[in-house]
């Protein structure tokens, strides 16, 4: 999709199942369809746009944190299928919900990509080459506000680009 190319369909919208490129280099939006997550969509679209840069838009879903045992994997491959194509959904969902809370559409190139792996792992990998990555936070209240997950502290301490975390926004 070109830069000129308006998003007016994101159910339409095509997810790939790869590593986002990092040629040419652009914003890294991390995407777990929570609250946080979409503020960050939010904000990594605008990025793109003030910079002319394009929105790789990332979900990494990790279908069993300890492994697998031998042959269990083609036990579960439908399952891990069904997963990966509802973080899909998840990820066109979000891209709509954050178009429409702007009042327009993204006016700039955009991919989505769902990655099965180790969320902080891919996470970080993802970040070499590119411009930016935003990350959203919980939006835990009080104490806990002034923390960070382990997948923000991990991408603020190690990522190969410069890290956006965005907190959540003031309650009203």
């Amino acid at each position: 999709m070109s830069s000129s190319e308006k998003v007016t369909a994101p159910e339409a919208l095509p997810v790939l199942g790869e590593l986002p490129a990092a040629d040419p280099p652009g914003v890294l939006a991390a995407c777990d369809g929570s609250d946080g997550s979409l503020w960050a969509l939010d904000r990594a679209m605008a990025e793109a746009e003030l910079f002319g840069l394009p929105l790789y838009v990332l979900a990494v879903v990790n279908p069993s944190p300890t492994g697998y045992p031998p042959g269990m994997i083609e036990l579960v491959q439908e399952s891990i299928e069904r997963l990966s194509a509802s973080m899909a959904d998840g990820l066109r969902r979000a891209v709509a919900t954050v178009q429409q809370a702007r009042g327009r559409d993204y006016q700039g190139e955009l991919a989505l990509h769902v990655v099965l792996g180790n969320v902080i792992e891919v996470l970080l990998r993802c970040t070499r080459g590119q411009h930016t990555l935003v990350i959203g936070t919980r939006g835990n209240g009080g104490f806990s506000r002034l923390l960070l997950g382990s997948v923000s502290t991990a991408a603020v301490h190690h990522a190969a680009c410069p890290v956006l975390v965005v907190p959540a926004p003031p309650a009203h």
